[in-house]
Parts: C-alpha cells; sequence; structure tokens
C-alpha cells in the first residue's frame, strides 16, 4: 500500500496540502473571466480532490522504474507519458463533472467555457502529477533508507548478542576448570573439603544459569553469585582468604549485567591473595555515584608472583562486555598501586 494512504493521518495531510493548489487553479480558470470564481470553484475543487488520487498511482510507477537503475532518456520519456496520460483522464472526468453540472441546470451551460480553460488544465495536470512522481521518489528514497538503516541496527544487535555470547562463554569454562582443579587438589589432602566444593560449585552453577539467561539483574542477586563463588574459594584456601565488604544498600535494586563481578573477584584472589603464602584481603565496596553505581574491588598482591600467575581472561572479558552492553555510558578503571591492585566499575544504575 502507498505510504501516505496506509495512515488516516497521513491520508487527511495530504488531501489538505491540495487545498491551496484547488485555490491556485481557481485563480487561474477565473483570471479572464470566462468562468467567475465560484463556478471555477466548483468545477475545480472535486476534479483537485479526484486528482489527488489519481497522482498517487505515480507511487507504483516509481517503484517500477527505479531512480538510481533506469537511464535518463527511460524515465524522462516514462514519467512524461504517464503525465500526459493521467492529465487527459483528469480532463476527461472533469468534462463528465461538468456536464452533470449543466445537466442539473445548477451553474447553466458552461462546457464550452471548460473547453476554453483545457491548456491550462492539461499543462496544470501534467505538472502536478510530475510533483507528484517527484514526492513519490523522495518517499521511496527515504523508505529504502530507513529499511538500510534498520537492517543495519539489526545486524549490529545481532553481532553485540553474538560477542556477549562467546564472552560469557568464555567466563564459564575458565571459572569452571579452575573450581575443578581446586577439587582434584583437594581431594587428597581434605576429601571433606573437596566434598563441600562440589556442593557450593553446583550451587553456584545452579544459580549462574538461572540469572545468566538475562541482560539484567539486581546488583543484589550478582553479589548474592559473588557471595556463593567466594563460599567456593574459602574452602580451598581457607583463613589465607579474608573478605571486607561495605556495601550501599540503596544500590542493591540497580541492574547490573550477570556474573559482572565474578570474574574481578576471581582475578583479585587468583592473581593476588592465591600466590601470597599469608593470603591477603578482598575488599569489595558498593556506592552510589551520583545517578550510578561505583563497584571496587581491591586486593592485596605481589608484583613478581602476579607476572608468573598472568592477567587473565577477566579483566579484559568485562572490559569488552560493558563496551557492548553500555556503548559507553560504563567505563573500568584499573589502578595498581604498590602492593595494592584495584578495579574500579563505574555503571549506570538503571531500575528496569
Amino acid at each position: 500500500m502507498h505510504p501516505i494512504l496506509a495512515s488516516r493521518v497521513r491520508t487527511l495531510l495530504y488531501v489538505a496540502s491540495w487545498i491551496p493548489i484547488g485555490v491556485v487553479l481557481t485563480q487561474l480558470l477565473a483570471h479572464d473571466k470566462t468562468l467567475s470564481y465560484g463556478e471555477a470553484a466548483v468545477i475545480v475543487v472535486p476534479m483537485c480532490l479526484v486528482y489527488a488520487f489519481l497522482c498517487q498511482a505515480s507511487w507504483y510507477l516509481c517503484r517500477a522504474v527505479p531512480l538510481q537503475d533506469t537511464a535518463i532518456v527511460r524515465l524522462c520519456v516514462t514519467h512524461a507519458t504517464a503525465a500526459a496520460v493521467s492529465a487527459g483522464v483528469w480532463i476527461g472526468i472533469g468534462f463528465v463533472w461538468v456536464w452533470l453540472i449543466e445537466t442539473s441546470a445548477y451553474l447553466g451551460p458552461i462546457i464550452d467555457r471548460y473547453v476554453g480553460q483545457l491548456p491550462i488544465l492539461l499543462f496544470s495536470g501534467v505538472v502536478l502529477f510530475l510533483l507528484a512522481v517527484a514526492l513519490n521518489y523522495l518517499l521511496i528514497t527515504f523508505e529504502v533508507s530507513q529499511r538500510a538503516e534498520k537492517k543495519a541496527l539489526q545486524l549490529d544487535v545481532l553481532a553485540r548478542e553474538a560477542e556477549l555470547k562467546a564472552l560469557r562463554a568464555q567466563v564459564d569454562p575458565h571459572f569452571l576448570f579452575n573450581s575443578l582443579n581446586s577439587i582434584n587438589a583437594l581431594i587428597m589432602i581434605d576429601p571433606a573439603a573437596a566434598r563441600r566444593m562440589c556442593v557450593l560449585l553446583a550451587d553456584f552453577l545452579r544459580g549462574s544459569l538461572k540469572l545468566g539467561s538475562e541482560l539484567r539483574i539486581p546488583l543484589a542477586d550478582e553479589l548474592r553469585l559473588t557471595e556463593n563463588y567466594l563460599d567456593i574459594e574459602r574452602v580451598r584456601l581457607g583463613s589465607r582468604l579474608r573478605v571486607e565488604k561495605d556495601i550501599d544498600r540503596d544500590c542493591e535494586l540497580c541492574m547490573v549485567p550477570p556474573l559482572i563481578l565474578q570474574p574481578l573477584v576471581e582475578n583479585a584472589i587468583t592473581h593476588g591473595v592465591a600466590p601470597m603464602l599469608e593470603g591477603g584481603v578482598v575488599r569489595m565496596q558498593v556506592q552510589r555515584n551520583g545517578a550510578g553505581v561505583r563497584i571496587a574491588i581491591e586486593n592485596a598482591f605481589e608484583p613478581e608472583a602476579a607476572a608468573k600467575t598472568g592477567a587473565g581472561v577477566g579483566l579484559q572479558n568485562v572490559r569488552m562486555r560493558l563496551k557492548n552492553l553500555y556503548n559507553g555510558d560504563a567505563r573500568i578503571n584499573v589502578d595498581e598501586n604498590g602492593a595494592r591492585f584495584r578495579v574500579e566499575l563505574q555503571l549506570p544504575c538503571d531500575h528496569s
């Protein structure tokens, strides 16, 4: 269907745009006094309403003869011919209308006076049809542009979703492999701890699978997942792992990506606390920061030990996920100061 006729509002606006055209044509037909203004208006107004919709046939002609793919000569000949034919049909409809008026004796004999205005009507009909052609080419170009923009947006969304799935798939086995290695190490030296770690790992995976399919989850749920992970690490490290928390409860309803904190806490333990003989403290701080929420994770580390274990995939993974999810509205800052390593997330605090 024609885009103008597809909407009632557009149709009304389009019909209204023909009012000034009717006024101009009335002036043209009455300029030589052959027809009075009243007679010219009675003839022109119905003819304009008919021609307004007759000109919309040019939409289908424009679709059949694309502007970019058609030679200029063919374009000119096709639309000039169509304009002449349409103007002729319009004039013929005008003849019928004038005959009906004359038959009703409403205005008296005016067919001869109508015939005298045929050059003006023919020229006006051709011009109006060509203007409709130009309008329809603009509409088609706009439609193609919108379709291309929508397709590009869909492709961008699909690409982002694919990348996010790949990043999530990277985190899950990375954490799972580390946990299984820990369980394997505990089996010989502390079977009870290994069994407890298996139970905690099952609970954590169950929770992550439940919430991981969501694009956003409340920060409170993310903190619970992180606490489940810490329970697993406490079995492995015992008293060597100490955790300090400063959580602003007003932030718990903020929506965040699932499993955005676990890689950072894992990074703090794997590359910070675990390599140190005496262990260390992981500090987690959650505070409001204007319209956003600031989450900081800080841990002690030994630079030489950290260099041997490597940086892992956690930080890079989180960085890429934030880039894809927030389009620059979220950021991650890493600060290494002496024997302290601090990662700070700044996220918008959305509630939906």
